[in-house]
């Protein structure tokens, strides 16, 4: 199994593979060492007394309020009691866990104040699989994501709930199921735990994984239905496509013409119709712009991963504390907006091709895929299904990050909403997943009538990944679980695989 070094530069595989597949996350002495000299200088600044913001003071509104040495321990205890009221659903399982890993990167660096053996729980609740129940709605985006990091870190205190094996427990219970004991928070400890940006980049990160696969499907899809409707696939030529300079729209043609080399089902311009609509020919440019757009919001995350969020930093070398910003979310607020936009945009052209693929009008196929229409409806639901998710997604892409509303009585006065930004960016991702589906099932269905023989090598691997676990439609049958059959393959990335194994990796 993968093996994850904190104070390393994180990248995104190594989010997902901690956070979906159990990878370890080891501390090294170096980043043991750096850690403790942040520490030794939070009690140095207890020790003299000097007023800094969180280790000898109150929070947000109470950053006045001094704190005295007697009073510490109970100031960060109450801090992740009382910042611990997030609502509605947990978080799932893979979210939490790239939480847990992002907000230990934070703190391995060393300029956040927190002891070592705290930090060593907060990992240990990795390698051990204790995973703590957050509540997925509370969070301004600054200063971070205090109320899901709050739920987070309560279980390090014997506090909150956790699961552990699959069982939902009283903090204090997953601590010793899981042959753990709780720390009692020293100075500046439990701000340093919840005082930064991880539930939202946590969020951000799997979602820019799973959209990664979801460009890859769409050239896929976009390909096998194109051979189902005799596309012309010169409008995807090398040289039409570098006229416009965009790198996206030149990845996503380059994927197309190899996916449909061999075909004996595309056309030539004036065989079937002189050009294709949009939907067909314009694949290039919008599911290329769509990766460029994920180029930009794949920097911005790799930025946040490796960042130090909280406030305030400490700074040994220079005997420094600064009070900043840096917990502020609206860099990956606007990136989780954008993510959502790009994404959402693969789903409604493949709509409009759905559309083609089951009207009879602008297929030449017969109507909704059927053989037998009227006393069968065929595949005529799915598009309606495929455009409720679409509509939903246009209610979704609406931006986030161009709201703000004060807090803490107006001492912070601008926030982000990134992480409402991350959580619709997800919702809109799975929508995605399933429109994607409802295409690769209509139009496997489509070649049944033009000859799957007749497929490019490429593609034939698709049609038979999908025939592989959805069967032709020979009758109306409950289309539900073949549209979630074919969600989870292409989740799976086997979907990807499939077509890779026969022409090498896409862009």
């Amino acid at each position: 199994m993968e093996t994850v070094e904190l104070g390393a530069h994180l990248t995104l595989p190594e989010v997902v593979a901690v956070a979906r597949h159990g990878a370890r996350v080891v501390l090294t002495p170096g980043v043991r060492q750096q850690v403790a000299r942040g520490s030794a200088m939070v009690e140095r600044l207890v020790r003299e007394r000097r007023p800094v913001y969180g280790i000898t003071t109150g929070f947000g509104k109470f950053s006045d309020v001094p704190i005295s040495a007697e009073q510490t321990a109970a100031l960060q205890r109450n801090l992740l009691m009382s910042h611990a009221c997030a609502v509605g659903e947990p978080l799932a399982p893979e979210v939490v866990r790239a939480m847990l890993l992002l907000r230990a990167q934070a703190l391995s660096r060393g300029h956040s104040g927190i002891r070592v053996e705290t930090l060593e729980l907060l990992v240990a609740f990795l390698n051990r699989g204790l995973i703590p129940v957050v509540p997925e709605q509370g969070s301004l985006g600054a200063s971070g994501d205090l109320a899901p990091l709050a739920h987070m870190c309560l279980p390090l205190i014997g506090l909150g709930e956790a699961i552990v094996d699959g069982e939902r427990l009283p903090g204090a219970e997953a601590l010793q199921r899981a042959g753990l004991s709780p720390v009692t928070l020293t100075a500046k400890e439990g701000l340093a735990l919840i005082n930064g940006t991880q539930a939202m980049t946590a969020l951000g990160s799997l979602g820019l994984h799973d959209a990664q696969v979801l460009l890859k499907t769409a050239d896929i899809a976009a390909a096998l239905t194109a051979e189902a409707l005799g596309a012309i696939p010169a409008a995807w030529d090398a040289r039409v496509q570098a006229l416009r300079l965009h790198a996206g729209q030149q990845a996503a043609g380059r994927n197309l013409r190899r996916l449909t080399e061999g075909s004996r089902l595309t056309t030539r311009p004036g065989q079937m119709r002189t050009q294709d609509p949009y939907t067909l020919r314009c694949i290039p440019q919008v599911h290329g712009a769509s990766r460029t757009a994920l180029e930009h919001v794949a920097q911005i995350l790799e930025w946040e991963m490796n960042a130090v969020t909280d406030n305030p930093l400490l700074f040994p070398d220079g005997d420094e504390v600064i009070s900043g910003g840096n917990f502020h979310g609206q860099p990956v607020a606007l990136a989780m907006d954008y993510l959502a936009i790009a994404v959402a945009e693969l789903a409604d052209i493949s709509e409009r091709r759905i559309e083609r693929l089951v009207n009879p009008q602008l297929s030449g196929l017969p109507a909704f895929l059927t053989r037998n229409g009227g006393v069968h409806s065929g595949l005529m639901i799915t598009q309606y299904t495929a455009a409720s998710l679409v509509s939903e997604n246009k209610v979704l892409a609406h931006p986030a990050s161009v709201d703000s509303i004060p807090s803490s009585a107006n001492q912070e006065d601008h926030v982000s909403m990134g992480t409402t930004a991350a959580r619709k960016a997800r919702q809109v991702i799975a929508n995605v997943r399933r429109v994607l589906a409802i295409e690769l099932l209509c139009a496997a269905q489509a070649v049944e009538f033009v000859g799957p023989e007749r497929l490019a090598p490429a593609t034939r691997a698709v049609y038979d990944a999908v025939r592989e676990r959805v069967a032709p439609l020979d009758g109306d049958r409950v289309l539900a679980p073949d549209i979630e059959t074919l969600a989870d393959l292409v989740h799976s990335g086997e979907l990807v695989a499939a077509v890779e194994a026969v022409v090498g990796p896409l862009e």
